[in-house]
C-alpha cells in the first residue's frame, strides 16, 4: 500500500463510512453491544505472539480486529498497523484502547472483500479467529491472499475441528466459513506454508472463547 493510499492513522474510527453487508455488521455490533464492557480478554491471541516474535516489524492488516488487542499489541511493538472490523461498537472499543496504550492504529470499517484494500500491501495479513462468510468466488480468502506483499506472511488462526462441527439449532454452521483448510487449498507455487499443524491453544485469562483447547495455525510466505 503506498502512503497515497494508506489511511491516515486515526484516534476515531470511520464509522460513518462502513463498506459491506449491513445485516453482518448488525449481527457483530448486536454481539459486541450484549456486553457492556468488553467481549474479549483484551490481550493479544497467544498463536500471534508467537508467531511474529522472528518477524521484522513492517505493515500488518488485523483482519477482523474486534476490541484491538491484537493490534495495540503489534503497534506497540513497532508494526505499521492497518486493523479492518466490521462492528462499530468493536471499533470504537479498539480505538479507546489504542488511545489508552498511546499507539497509532489506522481504522477500516469494513468487510474484508469490501474493502478494497490495494493489492501486495502487507508484510503481514493477520487473520486470528476470523468470522468470514464464504461465497461462491471465494472472495474473502482471495483478500487475504491478494493482501500479502511479495516476500510477506500470511497467518491465519482458528479453533481446531469448528469446520465439521454440527451446528446447533439457531446457532451459525460452520460450514459457511473460511477455515484455514479452505485457504490452504489455494496457495500454489507462488507460497511456501512454514507452518500448518494444530496445537494447544493459548489462552488469555477472561473473555469469551476460552472453552476452545486447539488451535489450528497455518502461516504462510508469499514468494513472489
Amino acid at each position: 500500500m503506498t502512503d497515497a493510499a494508506r489511511p491516515p492513522a486515526s484516534d476515531t474510527p470511520p464509522l460513518d463510512e462502513y463498506v459491506g453487508d449491513p445485516a453482518v455488521r448488525a449481527q457483530w455490533d448486536e454481539r459486541y453491544g450484549a456486553d457492556p464492557d468488553r467481549l474479549w480478554s483484551g490481550r493479544p491471541n497467544g498463536a500471534l505472539v508467537a508467531e511474529v516474535a522472528d518477524l521484522t516489524p513492517g505493515r500488518v492488516l488485523d483482519v477482523g480486529c474486534g476490541e484491538g488487542a491484537d493490534a495495540v499489541w503489534l503497534a506497540g511493538r513497532g508494526w505499521d498497523v492497518t486493523a479492518l472490523e466490521v462492528s462499530g461498537v468493536a471499533l470504537e472499543r479498539a480505538a479507546r484502547h489504542a488511545r489508552e496504550a498511546d499507539v497509532a492504529v489506522r481504522w477500516v470499517h469494513a468487510g474484508l472483500a469490501e474493502a478494497a484494500l490495494p493489492p501486495g500491501s502487507f508484510d503481514l495479513v493477520s487473520a486470528q479467529y476470523p468470522a468470514l462468510l464464504r461465497t461462491p468466488d471465494g472472495s474473502a480468502e482471495r483478500a487475504l491472499l491478494a493482501a500479502v506483499a511479495p516476500g510477506g506472511v500470511l497467518l491465519l488462526v482458528h479453533h481446531a475441528g469448528m469446520e465439521t462441527h454440527v451446528p446447533e439449532p439457531g446457532r451459525p454452521d460452520p460450514a459457511d466459513y473460511v477455515w484455514p483448510a479452505v485457504v490452504a487449498a489455494l496457495l500454489d507455487e507462488n507460497w511456501q506454508v512454514e507452518v500448518d499443524e494444530v496445537r494447544p491453544r493459548v489462552v488469555p485469562e477472561g473473555g469469551a472463547g476460552s472453552h476452545h483447547a486447539d488451535d489450528i495455525v497455518l502461516r504462510a510466505r508469499r514468494l513472489r
